[in-house]
């Protein structure tokens, strides 16, 4: 009997110490988890993002959890408890990290259960236009807009989309406040837009693009999206008069935008300057102050001699009548009244001490003779 007890006594310190390391195995295993996490730069570096404005969270259930994550590598919002060093709160984390993975597969798998083309069939797209109309949820139709605008960008899916009525469903986006899936529409539309019969049926949005494209926030994605898509209806000379009251807009975009909207709205100009039936209005446009401000500092190249450019369709295209009173049909502070006075700005640029490289002070001094000789021969003395 004594023997026996002293059995028990030893089988019981074994299976304790057995039970005692495998926790120290499991909180230590935990901890590297979590390092390797922080040192990647990978989810450990988000850390009570719940309590961050904007986060958006998936109601995606919990039931699959040995998902592979090997997908989940973009950003993904994890729950204020979801903390670092607790095993709760890796479980936790590991749990949100394959609801966005399930998220991303779930917009996929309903448009082409059976192919991982990224080119789907006209019974895909159908599916895909069928979210975009019935869902709510931001993450579902930004996937659904991204796999509509990679298919929009090929020829013969344009017309099966619009045969579906995708226009009207893509453009009833236009209307939501988030602004990552307005951006997409736009993208959408944009893709779409290179096509006859769609710019016919898509003028009808462009006012409506082209209000939003003025009043979102200056240089954001979705501004820049509006001018790329109002860039691509402008291409032919049908719809451009929709834009003649936004000409003072665009102007006023261009001098206080950066770099990458000044290129954007340089090429919905050449593309309005190269119409002549579009010359009065560019040069009825009001113009900032700061227009003239960009030839005195050190403003990107590219920029003068693509602005120079428009200048000069602009004044090719300008045709007086004979005796015609111009100097009254153009207010104070216009684009008439700016090249009137450019001379001012060419004197800068082709002073001396001008930091301006010689191809530019060519273009401009060429541009002056010409500005002097075809719309202002009256100052020539």
């Amino acid at each position: 009997m004594g023997y026996a007890r002293k059995v028990g006594w030893v089988t019981a310190g074994l299976v304790i110490g057995a039970g005692a390391c495998y926790c120290i195995y499991r909180l230590a295993r935990g901890r590297k988890q979590n390092k390797e996490e922080m040192a990647e730069g990978g989810p450990g570096d988000v850390d009570d993002v719940g309590d961050c404005p904007g986060a958006r969270y998936n109601d995606w259930s919990d039931d699959d959890d040995d998902d592979d994550n090997s997908e989940s590598k973009g950003i993904v919002w994890y729950p204020p408890w979801a903390r670092i060093g607790t095993e709760a709160g890796t479980r936790a984390r590991a749990r949100a990290r394959a609801r966005a993975t399930r998220a991303r597969r779930a917009v996929q798998k309903r448009a082409s259960p059976n192919s991982d083309d990224t080119i789907l069939s006209p019974q895909e797209l159908q599916k895909v236009l069928c979210l975009v109309e019935m869902s709510e949820k931001p993450y579902i139709l930004e996937a659904a807009l991204i796999a509509l605008g990679n298919n929009a960008a090929y020829a013969f899916n344009r017309d099966i989309i619009r045969d579906l009525g995708g226009l009207p469903i893509v453009a009833k986006i236009l209307n939501t406040r988030d602004p990552i899936v307005k951006e997409k529409a736009l993208i959408v539309l944009n893709n779409l837009s290179v096509n006859a019969e769609n710019q016919r049926r898509l003028k009808i949005y462009m006012n409506q693009v082209c209000d939003d494209t003025i009043t979102s926030r200056l240089n954001s994605s979705v501004q820049l999206a509006g001018l790329r898509l109002l860039t691509n209806m402008t291409v032919t000379n049908e719809y451009q008069h929709m834009l003649a009251n936004s000409i003072s807009d665009f102007f006023r975009l261009f001098s206080a935008g950066n770099e990458e909207t000044k290129f954007q709205v340089l090429k919905l100009l050449l593309n309005l300057a190269e119409n002549p039936a579009m010359t009065r209005e560019l040069l009825r446009a009001q113009v900032p102050s700061s227009l003239g401000s960009l030839f005195n500092k050190k403003e990107n190249k590219e920029i003068i001699l693509k602005l120079l450019v428009v200048f000069e369709n602009i004044n090719d295209n300008c045709k007086w009548e004979e005796n015609e009173p111009t100097q009254n049909q153009f207010s104070q502070g216009s684009l008439f009244s700016f090249l009137k006075d450019f001379q001012v700005c060419a004197d800068k640029i082709l002073g001396i001490e001008s930091h301006h490289d010689f191809l530019v002070k060519v273009k401009v001094g060429k541009f002056t003779a010409k500005l002097a000789e075809n719309m202002f021969p009256n100052s020539q003395e």
